[in-house]
């Protein structure tokens, strides 16, 4: 009887531990690939182009990170957007816009809207890794892709954490690239999905060389981000990140 009621119990303690064990593994599989394209620190030059039925437009930026809390982004072409820029420090962003010659701080209640009139936004650009500590990770399964493990996560918001969406479900390689996230709202429809189109190595690492974020409702409308090149664990100063070099640059 005692042995009987001995293997009861390690059958419930695994039972219970299971999903516990399964959530932790879902939250490091979202954390190590946005470690991935992150680094400790980075600098890049990217493009991004903005397509829609009748016009497209494309822009030039370079980017600067330093761990999960800074960043910054600047418009070098073309002419008419150069010098645009956003910064983000901890949960604070500003931007620039060279027109006005002002800095201006983009309020919380800002950070689901467009940024510079594309289908990603001002959330999306400041690269926060929210999702790992505001969110519940499930592993939902697992797919191939090209020769590749990949995990299907599926990350739903804590009740008290002020997010946009309802859910998002992500679909990650074995070596840390991000080929698809899905953003669904608090009703539970997709509203946009972001797909990895190339993938490569760049600086020293597997990534999404190019990724394309797209709303359902909206056919042939899209925005396309393009690494042209990065660097990982670079030499950055402090000074990168304030809004005085925001405003009048020095790197």
């Amino acid at each position: 009887m005692i042995r009987k009621t001995v293997l009861i119990v390690i059958i419930a303690t695994f039972i219970a531990g299971a999903p516990a064990a399964d959530a932790q593994d879902a939250a490091e599989i979202v954390r190590a690939t946005i470690d991935n394209w992150r680094g400790k620190s980075s600098y890049g030059e990217m493009t991004m182009t903005i397509h829609r039925p009748s016009w497209e437009r494309t822009m030039s930026m370079r980017a600067w990170t330093q761990g999960s809390k800074k960043s910054l982004v600047r418009i070098t072409a073309p002419k008419k957007d150069t010098g645009n820029g956003t910064l983000m420090v901890d949960n604070n962003m500003w931007s620039y816009a060279p027109k006005v010659n002002r800095v201006i701080k983009v309020p919380s209640s800002m950070m689901g809207q467009s940024w510079m009139g594309s289908d990603f936004s001002n959330k999306d650009v400041s690269r926060a890794d929210d999702i790992v500590d505001l969110y519940v990770h499930t592993l939902l399964g697992e797919e191939e892709h090209e020769g590749h493990k990949v995990y299907v996560v599926e990350s739903i918001p804590h009740e008290e954490a002020a997010v946009v969406w309802g859910r998002e479900v992500l679909r990650i390689r074995d070596d840390d690239v991000l080929i698809s996230q899905e953003y669904y709202d608090q009703e539970g429809v997709l509203v946009k999905t972001l797909r990895s189109l190339d993938i490569g190595v760049m600086g020293g690492r597997p990534l999404a060389i190019r990724q394309r974020m797209a709303k359902e409702d909206a056919e042939d409308e899209w925005t396309e981000f393009r690494i042209d090149e990065v660097e990982f664990d670079v030499e950055i100063s402090d000074n990168v990140f304030t809004r005085s070099n925001l405003q009048n640059p020095r790197e």
